[in-house]
């Protein structure tokens, strides 16, 4: 079913009470001073001349090393809480901070940033800010006590990075890497690939294809095998789409990319050809994630009228009411027939975030297997030596308050998209026997548990 609707659009960018921080290029009266973020290990100070961002967590704090003011977006708008609160905003989360009196006299300590100090801070921002350790199973006290007790033996790089890699041990989350340069070479810690992934890499390293040749056959599979050669790739190939029959297939293999009149013109052609079709399969089985607004603004061509889609808020940010995120139908063109959407554990990140989004609709039936389970923004935390970590920090909710981060989004219909014994060609095949069960209108693709009644 295509309707065409006059409704609002989900904003990319600050709602109406939200205010521009600056003016001029000169910040507003109201934001200048020094602000400490509830969560997230935020201090930034704001003068006549701009923001200043700092990191703390623990008793450390120290300067953002990046060369730019405000790197992440992180002040472009604000909103007044009250005499001594404020949200700042890059136009999507809002970050609630609270007025202090000065900085911290850590911000400006000089002491050398030893790779056993270096240990300490990480420590400590993990400590702060890491909302999962025990749905991982990690006791990440008694790993601080051990840290503590040898931090004497971490005088080089190279321990630095062994002792953080036996720290983390255990944190398979996509959202958690470490960027190291140790004598010249470049050294990394990227865990939380996910059972797919790690048996492609376990095949490569046997002699199998390499993961970036998979991607390549996975592609071909889906424009020759599920489209059968009549599929079309758009939006800078970060979308395929057709027709099998009366059934329409959209793939998103990411949500990347900053070009919205790019997406926007993909989409209308694709919704488009979804005209008359008897259901159509959204698949993000093989999607790394990207921009929430992109996950958004796709959703949106399915939505019958704006629903909840989830919540969010940083992990240890006290008195602060979660952020609601709904789902809301664009403003043109949209499919609202019955939508399968298709998942696997390599579907990640926003394009998790893309699942919770189509999950609130009633008409859209999730089938394949768990995602990943790495919801939450990506926190970037540039260490004082150079060195690159990133985190997790924040807890997700869907519309019933549960949080899915670890474990995944349960799918109503569990399907084996990568089998281990055909991981080249099984995806195709789980596409084209959906779609043989989706024409035979088989009892079990009518669950939904998620869903919410038309009003």
């Amino acid at each position: 079913m295509i309707v065409t609707a006059m409704v609002a659009l989900c904003p990319t960018v600050a709602p109406a009470q939200d205010r521009p921080a600056m003016i001029d290029d000169e910040p507003v009266t109201a934001v200048q001073g020094v602000w400490r973020s509830r969560g997230y290990g935020y201090l930034v100070k704001i003068d006549q001349y701009g923001p200043k961002l700092f990191h703390v967590a623990g008793q450390f704090c120290y300067a953002d090393p990046r060369p730019d003011q405000d790197p992440e977006g992180l002040f472009e708008f604000y909103r007044p809480l009250g005499h001594n609160s404020i949200t700042f905003s890059d136009g999507w989360t809002r970050i609630v901070y609270d007025r202090v009196p000065d900085l911290p006299a850590a911000c400006s300590d000089t002491a050398r940033w030893t790779p056993a100090r270096i240990a300490a801070l990480i420590a400590a921002t993990f400590s702060d800010l890491y909302p999962t350790f025990q749905e991982r199973g990690i006791d990440w006290r008694a790993r601080v006590a051990a840290l503590e007790g040898r931090l004497g033996e971490i005088t080089n790089d190279a321990t630095l990075f062994e002792t953080l890699q036996t720290m983390l041990e255990g944190v398979d989350d996509a959202h958690v890497e470490l960027h190291a340069e140790i004598a010249g070479e470049r050294r990394s810690l990227e865990p939380g690939d996910g059972p797919t992934l790690v048996r492609l890499r376990e095949a490569a390293n046997s002699g199998g294809m390499s993961q970036a040749e998979w991607e390549i056959a996975y592609r071909r599979h889906v424009l020759d095998t599920v489209l059968q050669g009549k599929g079309h790739q758009v939006a800078k190939d970060r979308l395929i789409w057709g027709r099998v029959g009366d059934i329409g297939y959209l793939n998103v293999l990411s949500n990347d990319g900053e070009g919205e009149t790019t997406l926007a013109t993909a989409l209308d052609q694709v919704i488009a050809g979804f005209r008359g079709a008897h259901a159509v399969v959204v698949d993000v089985t093989n999607n790394h994630g990207g921009y929430d607004t992109n996950a958004h603004a796709i959703a949106a061509r399915f939505a019958d009228r704006r629903r909840l889609a989830y919540t969010k808020v940083a992990y240890g940010a006290h008195d602060v009411e979660p952020q609601s995120f709904y789902v809301e139908p664009f403003r043109g063109a949209r499919y609202v027939g019955p939508v399968y959407l298709l998942t696997s554990d390599i579907t990640v990140s926003a394009a998790e975030v893309f699942s919770l989004y189509m999950r609130a609709l009633p008409h859209v039936v999730h089938a394949g297997g768990n995602t990943r389970g790495a919801f939450s923004d990506v926190i970037e935390k540039p260490l004082p030596n150079g060195w690159k970590l990133n985190l997790s920090a924040e807890i997700y909710r869907d519309p019933q308050g549960q949080s899915h981060e670890v474990h995944g989004l349960p799918p109503h219909i569990k399907r084996e998209i990568f089998p281990a014994d055909n991981l080249d060609g099984g995806h195709a095949r789980a596409v084209l026997t959906l779609m043989d069960d989706i024409r035979r209108n088989a009892p079990t693709l009518k669950v939904n548990n998620n869903a919410q009644p038309k009003r």
